[in-house]
């Protein structure tokens, strides 16, 4: 059976993915608008771009589902990144940056903001387990399942499944072969071979989607689903998928969408986080760089479609019309724009900052609209409070996000910062502004006449840097730590 074309596999996509749960995409009941204890779903998706989730990067028909029965937030940056520290920010509801007080611990990556959750009995999980809440969590994210850090994390939930192989597991079974296939020739005497090996012996999903890790990861949720539906208690589930993050071994049917046909090369099936011209020539960096943004579009379009298969389990059990539903992500990552691959600390420009958030309200207010309101994943945890009645905690210090249901407005935000290890980035309507934490390579860009954040003109604004700076330190409370590497 030939693979479908990308206008098949739209239409089946939207037709399939939730059967006869079109019901997201229209108004609420009036028994949806009298939940007074609704279910949540979060789901969470690494490395998700937000040119991939709500433009034209990649075909997403279940993320579209979800922006047309919900709020899409159309300037979302985290406050903190990345996978570690975001998904912190998620769960607490507080910021993480600028890290202070850092250092290594067992299981985790030994760079700045990788800790664990020091109290997790105030995540907002935790805190609606004990309003009566069934809490569950459902991930392959290596860290949150196995690092020995996270052990009171994962036990604060009554559910904690958690699906390896990405990074640790077996390295048996692959063939040289198939190794120099997913690798482009530069990374085949570096730390990359042994990830790609573990990876694919972990998976092996290239001829087979189900063993995908997005697939175990959504089947997963789906089962734990049914298992909260029965609890007779309200539910909050988070279901968090480490797919698309590298690498990338997608079938043939999802490429093809993407791809060029002819292409016989090896596959760039993962990405070195660095300056393109350290690993790629100039003659070969446009086509391999176009091939890379393929893979990546078949895995993100791979993993929205096994999420199509938790909503629709969500539809199965009747819960659509009294269930909160989230979508959002940590981070994006670039493929090649402004001369960089991958996640770059000192480059916290749109391609790598800017990520989806989507809230569905059980009773469709604001259904398909989009707000520019400055949302960050620590909104998260009090919004979600909020919307179940659950007082939260005074530790967190987020912004509830529920009012724009109402077209009512949050606490202003004209500005935002955050940051990435040693950076720290700033964001308001005119400038972005980026710099290590020791104010060490300062980048200005004035968006009204640059609005792709091309030329810096921070040599040409020194007043303008240092007032962004301060503002910083400000509201960081005094000098920002940096951590030598």
């Amino acid at each position: 059976m030939p693979s479908p074309t990308r206008r098949q596999f739209v239409a089946a996509g939207a037709a399939a993915a939730l059967g006869g749960a079109a019901v997201l995409s229209r108004a609420g009941s009036d028994s949806a608008k009298a939940v007074e204890r609704p279910n949540v779903l979060v789901v969470f998706i690494d490395s998700l771009r937000a040119d991939h989730a709500y433009g034209k990067g990649a075909n997403t028909p279940n993320i579209d589902l979800l922006a047309a029965a919900g709020l899409s937030f159309t300037r979302v940056v985290p406050e903190a990144m990345p996978t570690v520290p975001a998904r912190n920010s998620f769960l607490t509801g507080q910021r993480q940056f600028p890290f202070r007080n850092w250092h290594d611990y067992p299981g985790l990556l030994e760079v700045p903001g990788w800790f664990p959750i020091k109290e997790p009995q105030l995540t907002w999980p935790a805190v609606m387990k004990r309003a009566g809440y069934w809490t569950g969590y459902v991930t392959d994210n290596p860290f949150l399942s196995f690092a020995s850090p996270y052990a009171p994390l994962r036990a604060s939930f009554d559910l904690f499944e958690r699906r390896g192989g990405q990074i640790g597991g077996t390295d048996q079974g692959v063939s040289k072969e198939e190794l120099r296939h997913w690798l482009h020739p530069s990374l085949r005497r570096s730390k990359h071979v042994d990830r790609v090996r573990r990876y694919i012996a972990n998976s092996h999903y290239a001829n087979d989607e189900t063993k995908s890790f997005a697939a175990k990861v959504f089947t997963s949720g789906a089962e734990v689903l049914e298992r909260a539906a029965k609890s007779r208690k309200p539910f909050a589930l988070v279901v968090d998928t480490f797919e698309p993050h590298e690498p990338w071994t997608p079938p043939p049917r999802y490429l093809e969408m993407y791809g060029d046909p002819d292409w016989d090369g090896p596959e760039p099936g993962t990405i070195r986080y660095s300056r393109t011209s350290n690993w790629l020539t100039r003659e070969e960096a446009p086509a391999v760089l176009k091939r890379m943004r393929a893979l990546y579009a078949a895995e993100v379009t791979m993993t929205d479609r096994w999420l199509g298969v938790l909503l629709e389990r969500l539809s199965d059990l009747g819960r659509l019309e009294d269930t909160v539903i989230i979508l959002a992500a940590d981070h994006g990552l670039f493929f090649g724009e402004r001369g960089w691959t991958g996640k770059i600390s000192v480059a916290l420009h749109p391609e790598l900052v800017h990520v989806p958030l989507i809230l569905v309200d059980p009773a469709r207010r604001r259904a398909g609209d989009e707000t520019p309101y400055r949302a960050s994943p620590h909104d998260i945890g009090p919004t979600i409070l909020s919307m179940t009645g659950v007082p939260a905690p005074d530790v967190m210090e987020g912004h509830d996000l529920s009012p724009l249901l109402d077209q009512e407005s949050p606490p202003p935000r004209p500005w935002v910062y955050g940051g990435y290890t040693n950076s720290h980035y700033v964001r308001t309507n005119k400038w972005t502004f980026m710099a290590e934490n020791h104010l060490q390579n300062p980048q200005l860009f004035d968006r009204d006449e640059d609005p792709g954040e091309l030329k810096n003109v921070a040599d040409d604004h020194p007043d303008v840097v240092r007032e962004l700076h301060e503002r910083v330190l400000e509201a960081a409370g005094g000098k920002l730590p940096y951590y030598p590497q």
